[in-house]
């Protein structure tokens, strides 16, 4: 007899541990629309790569994925809003290099970085160019670095925002140059090339595939990119240290879901955005938009991050760059 009570009662305790799993977890995955968060306006590269790759994936799972821009705060609101999000696999967010300058650049981050998200792959790469609005009268990188040692101070450059990869190459600008030079922020690239066309900021460093059809009107001057080696999707542009000074920048586009997410999903997620990267579509646009694909594995995304902060840590210490945060 205290044997049958024993296994009623383990039983009952195993039903009432299946009742207290939450609804989603009962659930095959996916079951219902993802939610793919941007911290940055609609767009720019960033935001154009997101769809383009949630497209496919979407395909894929067989369930629609809602992509939500939350810009500001330097992309500080959208991945708090992420980082506190259940960790049901049903949240994504794709960061960029300000995710990694934040964690020098901000002094009290709203949430952890390490413990909170979970690098999940890297997709893209644009490279930067510096552009200038002809009415600043200069057509080389010779003919700006003289004027903004002419007039220190004055010269301005806009950026994505706050610690964003436009405005770290500015500061690393100002220091190749020795000169101060003012820095306009902006919550993301599209308003603030549309205040570099309207002439109300001088120049900004950018992504290519967005700068290309204005540099070819003449509505913008192209005075380097900010890559290694010339681009195949600009060869006739110099790069900056063809002209002496020596700046690289980009903007990556990665994935990151909620920490204690399941790593069955994690791995599904990587795992698709491998594949939408091979995708005929996403290659035909990535080659007309001057992105370079990235793929890899979860690890080295991981690495890569850490690579990324330590690098933005040394630019923005060397150029005592602070916001109020």
């Amino acid at each position: 007899m205290p044997t049958k009570i024993s296994s009623v009662r383990r039983a009952l305790l195993q039903s009432a541990a299946l009742l207290a799993v939450p609804a989603w977890a009962q659930q095959p995955w996916p079951a219902r629309p993802l939610r793919w968060v941007v911290p940055f306006p609609p767009g720019g590269t960033t935001d154009v790569v997101t769809r383009l790759i949630a497209t496919e994936i979407s395909r894929s799972l067989g369930q629609p994925i809602v992509v939500d821009n939350k810009p500001g705060a330097g992309t500080v609101i959208g991945v708090d809003f992420v980082a506190k999000a259940p960790a049901d696999g049903y949240t994504l967010i794709t960061v960029a290099n300000s995710f990694c300058a934040n964690q020098t650049l901000v002094k009290n981050l709203p949430y952890d970085s390490a413990k909170d998200l979970k690098p999940v792959a890297l997709m893209g790469q644009s490279e930067h160019v510096l552009v200038a609005n002809p009415a600043l009268g200069v057509k080389t990188l010779a003919e700006f670095s003289a004027l903004v040692r002419k007039l220190p101070g004055k010269v301005s450059y806009a950026s994505f925002g706050n610690g964003t990869s436009a405005h770290l190459a500015g500061a690393m600008l100002e220091s190749e140059l020795q000169t101060p030079m003012i820095h306009v922020p902006y919550k993301g690239q599209a308003p603030a090339l549309t205040d570099v066309l309207g002439g109300q900021v001088n120049v900004m460093f950018g992504n290519w595939p967005e700068f290309k059809a204005h540099v070819k009107s003449g509505k913008l001057i192209a005075l380097g990119m900010a890559s290694a080696q010339r681009s195949p999707y600009a060869p006739d542009v110099p790069t900056l240290a063809e002209q002496g000074i020596k700046l690289e920048s980009n903007t990556w586009g990665g994935v990151l879901m909620r920490s204690g997410t399941s790593d069955v999903v994690l791995a599904r997620i990587h795992a698709e955005i491998q594949k939408a990267l091979q995708a005929p579509t996403v290659v035909a646009a990535f080659q007309e938009g001057g992105v370079v694909a990235m793929p890899g594995s979860q690890a080295q995304f991981a690495a890569f991050i850490t690579s990324e902060v330590t690098k933005y840590a040394d630019v923005i210490r060397k150029a005592n760059i602070r916001i109020d945060n």
